[in-house]
């Protein structure tokens, strides 16, 4: 009897280990968010932030890669905002 209730925990364990893994992917309403959105929701924590007209399209790459690093954004995110700040340019 003890010999089942320890493989049933362990089992229990490992399943639960095993699909807490599925439970890490970014939700859908999160990666669908728009360039406009992540720059609001992300940039406006730290910056006063400034117009998208502020800088050119080479001065918001620069710094895209460097926020990109400091703020922990996604390669895809990244791209969804300087796509968002070179439109007004």
């Amino acid at each position: 009897m003890k010999k089942i209730v320890i493989i049933l925990s362990v089992t229990a364990g490992a399943i639960a280990f095993a699909t807490s893994f599925n439970s890490c992917k970014p939700s859908e309403a999160i990666t669908a968010k728009s360039g406009a959105q992540i720059w609001g929701e992300t940039c406006i924590r730290c910056h006063n932030t400034p117009s998208p007209d502020t800088f050119s399209d080479v001065e918001w790459d620069v710094a895209a890669m460097h926020m990109q690093i400091r703020a922990n954004l996604t390669a895809d995110e990244i791209e969804k905002v300087t796509k968002y700040l070179k439109s007004a340019n």
